[in-house]
């Protein structure tokens, strides 16, 4: 199936009756495009009523599916799903689960929903390689699961999106610990070649394995970062990149990055922190990357402060991701290019959300 084919993915969802008129907004803003204002995924409380809380950050790891899945139902059920927001749940298992799926070990912290971290497996590269699917281990058949029973028990109501997948040298870097990670480079390059070329190979049938079991062709999916497209996409993301400089980067990172970005057809980057920032020029020329998620990380300005870096990504040709409220989202129209951005906002009550978006069209 074809990465532009539009056609993909049904009409309407259950919590999401205009999907058909979302995606139309959607692929205009891969295309760099504008109908009739900027892409605008808000959301609030349904009127009348309150939104309850959402299963946390790794339900389905260790408790029963039926549960977590009656907490997603309840949650996204009450919340309004303004402009082109997606009514999507995220399934994890933690940043490190794409680890865990080629064999190490999965550690969770002691309330069992903070989060989760495996066990460094690879003390030689030579024996560990090459990287392949354990598709006997307990987690990686546990996400099919999950999955299988996320589609079933959604299918109609709204989708899944696909996971945050960690590849690349984020997957060598929790399964070798990154100082080690960062002395192979110097010590033996042509291993971590080897290294990188096995990992770059297991992005493609684990992302299909993952999109089969979770039935994302009928409605089409989103990342993490809930940036939707009827076919296929997601957020990639490379943290392990605030570790190293621009040579490294260039031999390693952005070829993985490249074919990621190529397979998916249009994709979000996730931008994490200032010491990522020397490779934004790089990571701005890779086709398909075509929106960058800032993140601009604790202990540093806000969000908002950052404007100028919002503007030279835009500069560059590339679209940005803007979290923001119903007040601050009209300093940011202001000043960005309105069909190089896609709001994430949320109002405090539908009505407030219908004319915040009823703005936008007056105002672009």
């Amino acid at each position: 199936m074809s990465t532009n084919d539009a056609s993909a993915g049904g009409a309407s969802l259950e919590f999401k009756p205009d999907l058909a008129e979302a995606t139309r907004h959607w692929l205009a803003f891969w295309a760099q495009d504008i109908i009739d204002r900027p892409c605008c995924c808000i959301r609030s409380p349904r009127a009348g009523g309150s939104v309850p809380p959402g299963p946390p950050y790794l339900a389905g790891a260790q408790d029963d599916f039926g549960p977590v899945i009656e907490q997603i139902l309840d949650h996204f059920g009450a919340t309004y799903f303004a402009g082109d927001a997606i009514p999507a749940y995220t399934p994890s298992f933690g940043p490190d689960q794409m680890a865990a799926w080629v064999g190490a070990e999965l550690d969770f912290s002691a309330d069992g929903f903070g989060t989760s971290w495996v066990k460094p497996l690879v003390e030689d590269w030579e024996a560990a390689l090459p990287l392949a699917i354990d598709t006997a281990s307990h987690w990686w058949r546990r996400m099919l699961a999950f999955l299988r029973a996320l589609s079933e028990a959604l299918r109609g109501k709204m989708i899944i999106s696909h996971l945050d997948l960690h590849s690349n040298m984020d997957l060598l870097s929790a399964l070798r610990l990154p100082a080690r990670l960062c002395m192979d480079m110097v010590d033996c390059p042509e291993t971590v070649d080897r290294a990188m070329a096995s990992a770059r190979a297991l992005y493609a049938p684990i992302y299909e394995a993952l999109y089969e079991a979770g039935a994302m062709h009928e409605h089409g999916t989103t990342g993490w970062v809930p940036a939707y497209h009827p076919v296929r996409t997601n957020t990639i993301q490379c943290d392990f990149a605030a570790l190293i400089g621009p040579a490294h980067f260039r031999r390693w990172v952005l070829p993985a990055l490249e074919e990621e970005a190529a397979y998916l057809g249009h994709c979000v980057f996730h931008l994490d922190g200032p010491e990522c920032l020397v490779h934004l020029n790089d990571l701005c020329a890779v086709p398909g990357i075509d929106c960058i998620q800032w993140v601009h990380g604790a202990r540093n300005k806000p969000f908002i402060e950052w404007m100028d870096l919002l503007k030279d990504i835009q500069a560059k040709g590339t679209s940005v991701w803007v979290p923001c409220g119903v007040d601050d989202i009209r300093v940011f129209h202001r000043e960005l290019q309105p069909n190089l951005v896609f709001y994430d906002c949320w109002a405090p009550t539908q009505k407030q959300a219908d004319e915040t978006l009823a703005w936008l069209i007056s105002t672009t």
